[in-house]
């Protein structure tokens, strides 16, 4: 009987890292260069994903990044960033540079150590699903009340939400919660139990769903390696198809450089074999992780990018290449990056009234919530709440009414009565999510959008109380 061998090249795991090995990442925080921001110049060998990993480090730093230059062809990335702090500021903290240093170096070798955190002085809390919770994620078809409901049968089932994170986009939701065992304590980690809690929450997604209608109820046991909470939610809503009725502008507005939707162009590069991908749209903090992740998660690979913002607007250039090496060479292919990247745009665009809670942390504590924003007919449009070593539960909501409109103040007058009055903050300022958080937007002569920050003593304070989050980076105000 003939015996058939196949043969396959043997591959040091070390190779790999040969190169980073000889040339190790170098990473420059420059003060002197420019007069208004700092420049973090970061020079490395490449991979697929370091470039979002590098943006994911700056902004669970809550730093703004202004502009970027990126450059990464031949196996060798060149990025610059020009980036401040959430009032403006450069960055002149030592321990902060020599985090920024440490860290973008760490991403090369699969994630960043806590020893870390004693170099900061503070505790940096990544928007990391936790590595010690059992995790739920959900999507499917929004309704308000929805997140009642949920929150009120795992009060039910004797699970405490440690942690939450919801968002709202065309007509879909996507969310994530940390659950510990309410009577026991620590993660749900008995199988029968996960069951029990999986069965009962798909009957409550179930009840609002017609048959067949897409939707999703997972619950896993605590698990290192866990995806950055806000990239999770992106993959979630991604699977989900929130993406298939985006189309941003159809180029039909008059004022284009004012017109405050997204625009998406994509054209090919010929003599290079690129695609150059431009996306034009309201400036906010983390739009660059927000585009840099789709392009990632879409396997694109980044190899030149110019991003820059001037006013309220901000202008993306990428050009990229598949993972395999070919361009975008079809028009469905253009069409549906085009969609996702005004998805993952728009995702993070907060609707409705701002609501800040602090309270003190308690079994229940979302459920009660919940039940008070939806009997007063408010409806949840994104959320994202944490605690604060176990003592303090602190997040925002940002509500509408059950139409999606703006809410009645008597309404949120009530909630604030039921929960207490010191417990919820009611935020009158713009859109917690544009670059200057607080900021006066209007248009100048020609027609064009402009924004000037403006400085707030409550959005400070509130930005210091949620650096104390226990496994989410909080809303920034």
């Amino acid at each position: 009987m003939e015996i058939a061998y196949h043969y396959q090249p043997y591959i040091d795991p070390e190779f790999e890292s040969l190169i980073e090995r000889i040339h190790p990442p170098r990473v420059c925080v420059d003060n002197d260069s420019c007069q208004d921001c700092t420049l973090v110049k970061v020079d490395s060998a490449n991979r697929h994903g370091i470039l979002l990993e590098m943006v994911q480090v700056l902004t669970d730093l809550d730093l703004v990044i202004s502009k970027s230059y990126i450059s990464s062809d031949g196996g060798w990335l060149m990025d610059v960033f020009h980036v401040t702090d959430q009032l403006g500021n450069k960055l002149t903290d030592e321990s902060l540079i020599l985090y920024i240093q440490q860290a973008l170096c760490a991403t090369r070798r699969g994630g960043i150590p806590k020893e870390l955190q004693t170099c900061l002085k503070r505790e940096v809390r990544p928007c990391h699903i936790s590595t010690e919770h059992t995790a739920l994620e959900m999507t499917g078809r929004d309704h308000p009340g929805l997140m009642s409901e949920i929150s009120a049968a795992l009060y039910e089932l004797g699970c405490h939400v440690t942690a939450a994170a919801a968002w709202t986009h065309n007509f879909r939701v996507a969310c994530i919660m940390n659950l510990e065992d309410g009577l026991k304590g620590g993660p749900i980690v008995d199988l029968k139990r996960l069951a029990q809690v999986q069965e009962k929450l798909e009957n409550v997604v179930e009840a609002h769903h017609e048959s067949g209608e897409k939707r999703s109820v997972r619950l896993t046991a605590p698990a290192a390696g866990r995806t950055h909470t806000e990239r999770r939610l992106h993959q979630l809503m991604y699977a989900d198809g929130d993406y298939e009725q985006c189309q941003g502008c159809d180029g039909s507005c008059r004022l284009w450089k004012g017109c405050p939707k997204t625009h998406v162009t994509i054209e090919t590069c010929r003599e290079k074999g690129y695609s150059v991908v431009n996306v034009r749209s309201r400036d906010r903090t983390k739009l660059l992780f927000d585009t840099v992740c789709a392009l990632t998660d879409m396997e694109y690979v980044v190899f030149h990018a110019a991003v820059s913002s001037q006013g309220a607007m901000a202008d993306q250039e990428y050009f990229v290449r598949r993972q395999d090496g070919r361009s975008l060479v079809t028009e469905t292919e253009r069409h549906k990056l085009s969609q996702c990247l005004v998805a993952a745009i728009e995702r993070r665009v907060s609707h409705g009234l701002r609501l800040d809670v602090c309270t003190q942390n308690k079994m229940g504590l979302l459920s009660d919530v919940t039940r008070a924003f939806r009997e007063n007919g408010l409806s949840i449009a994104r959320a994202e709440i944490g605690t604060t070593h176990g003592e303090k539960a602190i997040g925002s909501f940002y509500v509408t009414d059950a139409s999606g409109n703006d809410v009645n103040f008597r309404s949120v007058e009530l909630v604030r009565r039921e929960i207490g009055g010191s417990a919820l903050v009611v935020n009158r300022t713009p859109d917690a999510t544009s670059r200057a958080s607080s900021s006066t937007i209007s248009r100048t002569s020609s027609g064009e959008l402009d924004e000037r920050p403006r400085f707030s003593i409550g959005n400070l304070l509130w930005s210091r109380l949620e650096r104390l989050s226990g496994n989410f980076g909080l809303i920034k105000s």
